[in-house]
């Protein structure tokens, strides 16, 4: 939700946009232009203002609000607390999931067993939580940044190494549009963020990509899940053999 300050401040920039002055302003509301003044300068002003102020710069005020929330910073990460509460419920994450590829209310209920209601809860769930802002007719705006990642010990990972990684591996891997490889080697602790910064690309190019592609049709596209990892490690059979 906005706070009046975050709508004041857009209502500024408006007025900036439109190129009209406090006194113009003032006109439209029947006030000294010092009462304006002081009032955008206070930052806070009751609901009814904002909304004849919408009207002098014929905005609408559900539009002006849609702005402030899409200025708002995107989240590159979720507390303990908001991933806590997407495992709770299997059905729960699935949408989650699912909005993170941008699918729409239609197409998650159309492809799993979860009614419409169901559906609706679930997206109501993660407007809570603050993953997504839902918007009327169901639509949302993904509140996550580019660069989103769930927390590397929080309990959607968590969730992951205990529910999904062994049926991730499991896979063949054998297809032209996949492949699963494992190198191992010693190198400069120096050069080691170099490569972590090479997967980052590789993981935002997946990503806008993805973006790219959502004006594509259903059947020009497929859902594939991109896992890069890199680690200081040792094959535990191996240091049991170590001297």
């Amino acid at each position: 939700m906005s706070t009046t300050a975050d709508l004041v401040l857009a209502l500024k920039k408006e007025l900036k946009t439109a190129q009209m002055t406090y006194a113009d302003l003032a006109v439209k509301l029947d006030l000294a232009e010092s009462s304006v003044k002081r009032m955008l300068a206070k930052g806070d002003m009751p609901l009814s203002r904002i909304d004849a102020i919408c009207r002098a710069l014929k905005l609408d005020f559900a539009d002006l609000a849609r702005r402030v929330a899409d200025a708002q910073p995107l989240l590159s990460e979720l507390t303990q607390a908001q991933e806590r509460a997407v495992v709770v419920d299997k059905k729960l994450l699935l949408v989650a999931i699912s909005v993170l590829s941008l699918w729409t209310l239609e197409q998650i209920v159309a492809q799993y067993r979860i009614s419409e209601a169901e559906g609706i809860a679930c997206l109501a769930q993660l407007d809570r939580i603050g993953i997504i802002e839902l918007r009327p007719l169901n639509r949302y705006r993904l509140k996550l940044a580019k660069t989103f990642r769930w927390r590397p010990h929080g309990p959607v990972m968590e969730f992951f190494r205990d529910h999904a990684l062994l049926d991730y591996f499991a896979g063949s891997f054998d297809g032209a549009d996949q492949g699963l490889l494992l190198v191992h080697g010693s190198v400069s602790k120096s050069l080691a963020p170099a490569f972590m910064e090479r997967m980052q690309s590789v993981a935002q190019d997946f990503a806008q990509q993805h973006l790219a592609d959502q004006k594509l049709g259903e059947k020009d596209r497929e859902g594939y899940t991109l896992l890069l990892a890199m680690r200081r490690w040792e094959f535990a059979a191996f240091t049991a053999l170590r001297r």
